[in-house]
């Protein structure tokens, strides 16, 4: 609401706190007395839920009173239709437009009246089904009004099957379709009058009774362009790309990176922008940069702002994977990426480019192909033996990412990737059971400084994300740390990143192995950043713009031990979405984390625990019940004997029992 009205409402609250009057707020907040404290609006704002299904994809979709949406973004436009298009498209589930194919064959009377997430694309498809308005209100509930503003979307794309034409191009684009949607739905190879540039608006909360001064804007289509109009200090413009909306995979750690970044470039003297839709994050604060947009992260909405602003470079390194998705398009455009080129970005993405530079230092990696299709999957799994780890390239959350065990496994996870659409190849790795590592990296493309190595306390095959991290390393001998340390600096220095790398090892029979490495910052940046004391994110913001890593006074190679631990926990929410599958897997589920300190590991491990939620109680006695896979018993028998010594009666289901009692 706050950023939707633009009046501060968590400031006006606690000023209301202190005794101040409305009276006296109100000439705080708006620099003149106003009759009405109520913001007069000249634009609509539309806020569209983001969902975790993708990660849950056998729970229930139905909504109801309990919440089960990870995040949101927002959506401004002078009408509700533009917003809405807006809303849908910066939302990250793959759609520019309200056609989404049915999730299943019922008839479309019958899926009109589930209450499920799709049924906002349910209602189009039925709107454009010629099905009345007033039908689907006496379906669905929804109120006449909006039902009557999406079919104007469902007439306008209609009437596209009489052509493209310069008229229905201009309404298009008024009711918020990107050249490309036109293109697709109109079957026209060219937009009639060459492409049109966005216009940008101030977001004016006293529909100019008085003069806004809040430098945060939305596209449309008019004539005149507040934000070009809009003073400049002359100095050089940086563009920051935010991570857009919150999901499992992709948090609040992003925003924390941009708008540190955000702040050294401001302080470096630079004039920054930012980018970005979630109304939930520090960076669409209106005050965090020198101008705000709030639109979505697409190709099209961000190359509209570069012309608008013309930067001298543009951060993607601190978006997550939603700003390095851009990287590419805007390399070929000709806009300049700072730290984190399209280069290195490939490099460290593509199967072929990658295993190059590790056979060039040779370092180890587990063996693996990059497939297309479900016969090429299937072939390789036999020539590397399973289990296999079959993950899509390019995701966020390790997003569709399973162990194979069978050919029944892989046929069954490739459908689930093939019916992505994806564009890029699925890869085929070896699964080798060991200690997993991670470890975080700032250079300068001279030199390398590793602020933390964290150890991971599940076995790998668990995502790094729902993986308990500990630093420093519990059980990492200095013989193995010192060629972690030796081939992080090789793969950062070679990939010719300035800025953020992170890194996952695997330690197999003595041996390292690179699981993957990401060339931008990852989500336990804020993490090292608080327990080492190194500000990672404006070091690396600093080296972007050309200082020298030796220069900023934290040294390089890795960073001293402390006298303290600190363990990383993840916070699950499966009481949300009681119907998921609550095993833990390549694929990430948790929506949070939390962080524990203590002198030891036992206290560190224990503080974070309880501060998960987790109760924690120290018992002499009591049972533990054991129930794995057939083909994971074997390793069971271990912490079944460790129990045992502990004093706990020990049950189990048949094959378990069996295995146990050898």
């Amino acid at each position: 609401a706050s950023k939707a009205t633009g009046y501060p409402i968590a400031k006006i609250t606690a000023k209301i706190a202190l005794g101040y009057t409305l009276d006296e707020i109100r000439n705080d907040i708006t620099g003149k007395t106003c009759a009405c404290f109520e913001p007069a609006l000249d634009y609509v704002v539309v806020k569209f839920p983001k969902w975790p299904f993708d990660k849950f994809a056998d729970a229930s979709r139905t909504l109801g009173t309990q919440m089960k949406a990870t995040g949101e973004v927002m959506a401004i436009a002078p009408g509700f239709e533009m917003a809405l298009m807006k809303a849908v498209r910066g939302a990250e589930i793959g759609m520019d437009t309200l056609n989404l194919a049915p999730a299943d064959e019922a008839p479309l009377a019958e899926r009109l009246r589930r209450t499920d997430d799709h049924r906002l694309f349910t209602v189009f498809e039925a709107l454009k089904a010629g099905v009345p308005v007033e039908e689907i209100h006496a379906a669905t509930r929804i109120d006449e009004f909006f039902l009557y503003r999406i079919k104007k979307l469902a007439d306008f794309e209609l009437s596209l099957a009489d052509g493209l034409t310069p008229e229905r191009c201009e309404e298009g684009k008024r009711l918020g379709y990107t050249d490309a949607a036109l293109l697709r739905l109109s079957g026209a190879d060219a937009i009639p009058g060459g492409k049109r540039e966005a216009v940008y608006r101030m977001v004016d909360t006293c529909a100019a009774e008085f003069d806004a001064e809040t430098p945060y804007f939305y596209s449309t289509f008019d004539r005149y362009c507040e934000s070009r109009a809009f003073p400049r200090s002359g100095r050089p413009v940086i563009l920051v790309l935010g991570s857009g909306p919150i999901r499992i995979g992709q948090g609040i750690e992003f925003d924390y990176s941009s708008v540190h970044c955000v702040r050294t470039l401001r302080a470096l003297g630079y004039e920054v922008v930012i980018v970005n839709n979630n109304p939930e994050t520090v960076s669409t604060d209106y005050d965090t940069a020198d101008r705000l947009y709030f639109e979505p992260l697409t190709p099209e909405d961000v190359m509209h702002i570069v012309a608008a602003e013309q930067p001298v470079g543009v951060v993607v390194a601190f978006g997550g994977q939603t700003a390095i998705r851009l990287a590419k398009f805007l390399d070929e455009q000709g806009v300049r990426i700072l730290g984190t080129s399209a280069r290195s970005i490939d490099m460290a993405e593509d199967r072929e480019q990658f295993d190059e530079l590790l056979e060039r230092f040779s370092i180890k990696r587990p063996q693996g192909r990059a497939v297309t299709g479900m016969d090429e999957a299937l072939e390789a799994a036999h020539a590397l033996g399973y289990p296999v780890l079959l993950r899509p390239s390019y995701v966020i959350g390790g997003q569709n990412m399973v162990i194979a065990h069978t050919d029944a496994d892989v046929r069954t996870y490739m459908e689930v990737i093939l019916r992505g659409k994806i564009e890029n190849p699925v890869l085929v790795d070896q699964y080798l059971m060991g200690k997993e590592l991670e470890v975080d990296v700032i250079s300068d493309g001279k030199d390398v400084l590793i602020p933390g190595i964290m150890q991971h306390i599940e076995r790998t095959g668990v995502h790094s994300g729902d993986s308990i991290a500990v630093y420093p390393p519990f059980s990492i001998g200095d013989r193995m740390l010192k060629t972690i340390v030796e081939c992080s600096e090789k793969l950062t220095l070679a990939l010719g990143t300035e800025g953020l790398v992170n890194i996952q090892y695997l330690i197999y029979h003595g041996e390292l192995y690179v699981i993957e490495l990401n060339p931008r910052a990852s989500r336990t940046v804020p993490y090292i950043s608080k327990v080492t004391g190194v500000p990672m994110v404006d070091l690396a913001t600093r080296v972007m713009v050309g200082q020298p890593l030796r220069s900023l006074g934290y040294g390089t190679g890795l960073y001293r031990r402390p006298p303290y631990v600190a363990v990383k926990v993840p916070v699950f929410s499966f009481e949300k979405i009681a119907d998921a599958n609550a095993a833990l897997s390549p694929e990430m589920k948790s929506t949070g984390e939390v962080l524990g300190v203590g002198k030891n590991l036992r206290e560190a491990l224990f503080k974070g625990l309880i501060s998960a939620g987790y109760h924690v109680e120290k018992h002499s006695h009591g049972g533990v019940l054991i129930s794995v896979n057939k083909r994971d018993q074997p390793e069971i028998v271990d912490v079944a004997r460790r129990l045992d010594e502990l004093g706990f009666r020990l049950y189990a289901t048949e094959g378990t029992a069996a295995e146990i009692s050898r």
